[in-house]
């Protein structure tokens, strides 16, 4: 078997770290908890969309409320609304997280801010510049490098992935594949599996078993692992009749995009993404390990296996191109800014970016090509543009207005995988608020 840990991942127990990073919330009214990496796994994707999802109906019913001060409307030159902020980033760490970095920018106000440690060790305190894995922010940016493509005219939204990937033949029913497209594929209506849980149980020896669970995330996973993971899956149903949010579909577009261009992903989104853009702090790593200052990850267990888990050997060979990328706050609004105005694609397929196909869906949100869109806190009828990370020891979203006046990005580390609710929610909404 396959390893390549460059840091080995450390079990710590609960009660040994008490001291310093202080007791679950007492009393807290939680859902029932995952039971095994495999339903954490498969409740993951639900339940970070659910959190979404609520804190901008709460922001909203703030808003409408008018129970919070604007920062347009504050005579203290928005001291309140800052402090507010700060204020929500301690409370975030006051419970499981370790550590937490937010920005918003809006006008009149421009906010970044941290809280917590670094590790969860408690070395080296969270700093604003600090960066983490951004996890599924990922397909923004491999959305955006299918799409230039496309203005190239290498190949249609409507070119099925089997005309670019012949391997992927292997995955996709005789009778679907010229039936899935890249667009349906960049909006997750292919019909193609999920297949993280597959690709990990497949090297346990015992699925059920977390402390093996944080020990396989430490290995390599190759191409052909990958492909054996989808093959393992069943298909969901007919391409364009339904939408499930699939990681293996941006896995199958990544590959698209290295056999047309005959160079890495790594390398298409260093020249084509994060040089453009300005993010200079951003990085697809293909090995484990930590570049400059950085929030390492870890979970949280409870009793489900050994309480506190560092994830510093985290390969993310097991994302790819679904969500290997890391960033910063600044660095993604950074990205969304120079998407949305058409610094990295013609504004015509913006508008396409940004047009949801999956409207009315009971499992994702409005989704476009590699963005979803959420209603507007504090204006009626508009959106809001971006996308959530959730990797297994940090959690992140980034959110921009159609003109990127108004950004919110929060990225926290030290995820609580015994509950379905969401620690992200303490800093986002009042960040989504301080837009208004």
């Amino acid at each position: 078997m396959r390893r390549r840990m460059r840091t080995p991942l450390t079990v710590t127990t609960a009660a040994a770290l008490a001291l310093s990073l202080g007791a679950l919330p007492a009393g807290a009214d939680e859902p029932p908890a995952p039971t095994s990496p495999s339903t954490a796994l498969d409740e993951d994707r639900a339940s970070v969309a659910q959190a979404v999802a609520d804190a901008v109906a709460e922001a909203e019913r703030q808003a409408e409320g008018r129970t919070f001060t604007a920062p347009s409307e504050a005579k203290d030159g928005g001291a309140a609304v800052t402090d507010a902020l700060d204020q929500a980033l301690a409370d975030t760490v006051a419970g499981v997280p370790i550590g937490v970095v937010g920005r918003v920018d809006a006008p009149g106000l421009r906010w970044s801010g941290s809280d917590g440690t670094r590790r969860l060790d408690g070395r080296g305190p969270a700093r604003p510049q600090d960066r983490f894995r951004a996890a599924s922010n990922t397909k923004m940016m491999v959305s955006t490098l299918v799409l230039q493509e496309v203005e190239k005219g290498t190949w249609t939204l409507d070119t099925p992935v089997v005309d670019l990937v012949p391997e992927s033949a292997a995955v996709i029913p005789d009778a679907y594949e010229g039936q899935v497209t890249l667009e349906l594929l960049l909006t997750h209506r292919s019909g193609l599996p999920d297949h993280l849980s597959a690709l990990t149980a497949g090297r346990m020896a015992d699925p059920e078993d977390f402390d093996e669970f944080f020990e396989v995330l430490g290995e390599e996973y190759t191409t052909a692992d990958h492909l054996a993971a989808m093959d393992d899956q069943p298909w969901l149903f007919e391409p364009g009749t339904g939408a499930s949010y699939s990681n293996a579909g941006y896995v199958l577009l990544g590959l698209a995009l290295e056999h047309a261009t005959g160079q890495s992903v790594e390398r298409l989104l260093e020249k084509r993404v994060f040089k453009p853009a300005g993010m200079r702090h951003s990085a697809f790593p293909d090995d484990p390990g930590y570049r400059g200052p950085f929030l390492h990850e870890a979970a949280y267990t409870a009793d489900l296996g050994a309480g506190w888990y560092a994830l510093d050997g985290f390969d993310p060979s097991l994302f790819g191109s679904a969500g290997a990328v890391t960033s910063t706050t600044a660095d993604l609004q950074r990205f969304t800014e120079a998407l949305v105005t058409g610094d990295l694609l013609e504004a015509e397929t913006v508008t396409d970016v940004l047009t949801p196909r999956t409207v009315g869906s009971e499992t994702l949100p409005d989704y476009g090509l590699g963005v979803y869109r959420l209603p507007d806190p504090c204006q009626e009828g508009e959106w809001l543009y971006g996308h959530d990370g959730a990797s297994f020891g940090t959690l992140s979203i980034t959110l921009t207005s159609p003109d990127a006046e108004r950004q919110v990005t929060v990225a926290l580390t030290g995820r609580d995988l015994t509950k379905l609710e969401s620690d992200l929610n303490t800093a986002l909404v009042p960040a989504l608020l301080a837009t208004c």
